[in-house]
């Protein structure tokens, strides 16, 4: 929602944050402004900005509001630049909630967590005064870094677990191994393993949890480990990796399943969704990719 506020005798603005932008950076109680209108259609409230802003004798803005408020953020591989001067990075931030942008350290978000730290930390362009910047692998090691070491070390630890149950599987049982009686004879021992299968992910579930990984994090923050371990997947696939190949596909899994927890579902619907959908499909192999008919 858009809002068109009148601080009578200074000035008309729009913003979707009132409190925000109007109390807490130009220092107004709510009984020193009104609110004129409000709108979700940005085009209009733009407009009717201007307009009053005529129609009351105040300063009329250069740039419709609509034109200011996708500000277009300037990301390479050291730095990200807003065409903000510093007084008035802060306001603008306010009114950019939810935006996001990507970085060769993954996608940066502004959202209350991190408008504090970008206003601390940004500084004046030295090639322009209304421009401001921030370092990128600062805001990496502020906010995603911590994600990262949590997702490798839960990858580690669930690629144990797997390991420890391959080895489990190999034991010898008067001369046969568990997956011998398992197709012969051993009902339980077939039972046990499926119990023993079907709690990787309630391990994985359990040690984030731990960890504070559901309270704290959030979807977005997951889908980017998401997309940077899928990367490293492609990398594992084009160096012919075995070894970087098993611990993308681990380590996938894992954000996989930390991503549908936050999500409000399991990997395990996600799977068990997807599985009805192609068990019945047929078709046939075409340029390397299965083709349904």
């Amino acid at each position: 929602m858009y809002y068109l506020y009148h601080i009578p005798g200074k000035k008309i603005g729009v913003t979707r944050n009132l409190n925000s932008r109007v109390t807490q950076q130009q220092g107004y109680h709510p009984d020193e402004y009104e609110v004129l209108e409000q709108s979700q259609d940005i085009d209009y409230i733009s407009s009717r900005e201007l307009e009053l802003q005529k129609s009351y004798g105040y300063r009329v803005d250069h740039k419709p509001y609509k034109k200011l408020f996708k500000m277009k953020i300037n990301a390479t591989e050291q730095t990200s630049t807003f065409p903000v001067p510093l007084n008035k990075l802060k306001g603008r931030l306010m009114d950019e909630l939810g935006r996001q942008w990507e970085t060769l350290h993954g996608k940066f978000e502004v959202n209350q967590n991190t408008i504090d730290w970008i206003v601390k930390n940004a500084k004046t362009s030295m090639y322009d005064a209304n421009r401001s910047y921030i370092y990128n692998k600062a805001y990496f090691n502020e906010f995603l870094k911590d994600v990262k070491k949590v997702s490798e070390k839960a990858a580690k630890e669930y690629n144990d677990y797997i390991k420890e149950l391959a080895n489990r599987a190999k034991q010898p049982t008067n001369g046969k191994t568990v997956h011998q009686q398992d197709t012969y004879q051993d009902q339980d021992a077939r039972e046990r393993m499926e119990r023993d299968a079907s709690q990787r992910f309630d391990l994985i579930r359990q040690w984030a949890s731990d960890r504070n990984l559901y309270d704290k994090g959030d979807t977005k923050t997951q889908f980017c480990k998401l997309m940077e371990e899928a990367g490293e997947l492609g990398r594992a696939v084009l160096k012919d990796d075995q070894k970087e190949f098993v611990d993308a596909i681990g380590d996938m899994v894992v954000v996989l399943t930390n991503l549908a927890e936050l999500g409000g579902t399991s990997i395990e619907d996600c799977i068990d969704s997807a599985y009805n959908e192609i068990k019945d499909r047929k078709g046939g192999m075409k340029n390397g990719t299965f083709v349904k008919n």
